[in-house]
């Protein structure tokens, strides 16, 4: 029975270029009972999607991924439950702060650094069944096309530096994990979802800070995708991730790739 494990699964976040439903994970994944699906969240009484799907085999395990206690926890829970074995995990938790700043927008440098910290901190916390106890065999970060370098040009994006900032030391964080364990036959993968139209789990109207930050992509897109349509759904965004990612082989662990499974289809 295929155990996974989903961080950050309680509930879908904004329309972006850079996100994606994290609970349509959980929805696909246990679509199957042959599967076992973990599904971490912070707080249990809050994440009403995940109690209304109500689906035998998910289990909801509470953590703060910003919590090392609470996720050794969490990880000795999954361990019993899975004897060891947990087979894939899902990690997209994480936090975007100051949505449409560019650098020079910043009021002081302290700012910068502090939010460049608050978007770091949860993504260094691979959860721990990582390889270190056995747990994972195969480890997806969500990641996003705003760390890549060569988008960063092409689209001349300079919105969201500490999320990009982040993204792109997440990615050398996954390219490490690879290194290191790639000889024993672990996977690990840095995946970018897509430009994800995740508009039905939005509650409020959006900020002026994502307004301007959309205009800021919207200006980019015919620059990195000419013949862009628009955004997918988030079935069709995690369906494509998912295919990726079970498919991908050992040979090429530690890369980052859009959920096209290249480097060069970001949206």
């Amino acid at each position: 029975m295929p155990s996974y494990v989903v961080t950050g699964a309680s509930r879908g976040i904004g329309v972006r270029f850079s996100f994606t439903d994290v609970l349509e994970f959980v929805k696909q994944l246990s679509a199957s009972d042959k599967n076992q699906v973990f599904a971490v969240v912070r707080n249990k009484s809050k994440a009403t999607f995940l109690q209304e799907l109500s689906r035998k085999n998910v289990t909801i395990v509470e953590a703060d991924v910003t919590d090392a206690k609470a996720l050794g926890l969490a990880a000795a829970e999954v361990a019993k439950a899975t004897d060891n074995k947990l087979d894939y995990l899902i990690n997209n938790a994480g936090s975007s702060t100051n949505p449409g700043f560019t650098l020079d927008q910043f009021p002081s440098p302290e700012a910068v650094e502090q939010d460049i910290i608050e978007n770091h901190s949860p993504q260094y916390q691979c959860f721990p069944s990582a390889p270190q106890e056995r747990l994972s065999q195969e480890g997806l970060m969500l990641s996003s096309g705003f760390g890549d370098l060569d988008l960063t040009l092409r689209g001349e994006v300079p919105a969201q530096p500490s999320y990009s900032i982040a993204k792109a030391a997440l990615n050398m964080v996954v390219a490490k994990y690879a290194a290191q364990y790639k000889p024993e036959g672990f996977v690990f993968l840095s995946i970018s979802p897509g430009f994800v139209d995740t508009s039905a789990t939005q509650t409020g109207p959006p900020s002026a800070g994502a307004l301007e930050e959309r205009k800021m992509l919207m200006k980019a897109i015919p620059l990195i995708a000419p013949n862009f349509t628009g955004p997918i759904s988030t079935e069709q965004s995690v369906k494509m991730q998912l295919e990726v990612f079970e498919n991908w082989p050992v040979e090429k662990s530690g890369a980052f790739v859009s959920h096209h499974g290249n480097t060069t289809q970001w949206l």
